[in-house]
């Protein structure tokens, strides 16, 4: 193991034996769906925004969204294609009003940078990989971590305040911070919440508190889960077995 990503940290967070299954062992439980699917093809338009690449929208949209349709045929999974080619027409009406709602939140700002990776040392052994959305500068000096998120209508309360939910940012901003020498206090974060069925407000900003307290937690999981990789301790987390994709499989009986 040479690198831990936020993703298998939640995977390891939500039962160290469903990690040991899939990062250890190898074995996919989940492939994608038309979900999935849309929500690469809409993170990639919004990468090439950011870097102010002269195309269109919609025409890349559409082609991405069909190369990873297809991708999941040839994968054979199964996803409704009545429900996927409904999704279209929902993303070219959210597509305009991405770069407004960023200049309407962030006011005067500038990009520095568009799917940044992460490769930063945790020790000497390994270290934490991850791929920023956007990094924004504004007026007054400060950085802005986002992170864009697909969704259908949009988060309740409970996910915006979930930890294992925010931890992702929070996990970012570190390593951001350590990586470009720079001051915490000078780095905010955001998820952008980019919502295929809404009828207003379809691209929303809202900001996540990332501070000292909440920093030290989620390095003390990251710590406590890398602890345990290393042992070979992949104890069953049985209070979600009922949302495990192998429970009750020939992989985890």
């Amino acid at each position: 193991m040479t690198h831990i990503s936020y993703s298998e940290l939640k995977n390891w967070e939500f039962c160290p034996f469903y990690h040991k299954l899939t990062y250890i062992d190898g074995i996919k439980s989940f492939k994608g769906n038309e979900y999935t699917a849309f929500g690469t093809a809409i993170h990639d338009v919004c990468e090439k925004k950011l870097l102010g690449e002269n195309f269109n929208a919609e025409e890349t949209f559409i082609k991405k969204f069909q190369k990873e349709l297809k991708s999941l045929e040839n994968d054979k999974v199964e996803f409704d294609l009545e429900r996927a080619m409904g999704m279209i027409p929902q993303a070219i009406s959210l597509l305009p009003e991405i770069e407004p709602a960023l200049e309407d939140y962030f006011k005067k700002y500038e990009i520095i940078s568009s799917e940044e990776k992460l490769m930063v040392p945790i020790n000497e052994n390994i270290d934490f990989k991850g791929y920023i959305d956007a990094v924004v500068k504004t007026s007054d000096g400060k950085y802005h971590i986002v992170d864009w998120k697909s969704t259908s209508w949009g988060w309740n309360s409970r996910r915006r305040t979930d930890p294992m939910v925010t931890y992702q940012l929070t996990l970012y901003k570190y390593f951001f911070c350590q990586k470009h020498n720079i001051d915490s206090r000078n780095v905010e974060t955001h998820f952008a919440l980019l919502k295929r069925t809404a009828d207003k407000n379809k691209v929303e900003f809202f900001r996540v508190s990332s501070g000292m307290k909440k920093t030290e937690n989620a390095l003390k999981l990251l710590h406590m889960a890398l602890y345990n990789i290393e042992k070979q301790r992949y104890l069953k987390k049985r209070s979600n077995c009922h949302k495990c994709a192998f429970n009750m499989t020939a992989e985890c009986p």
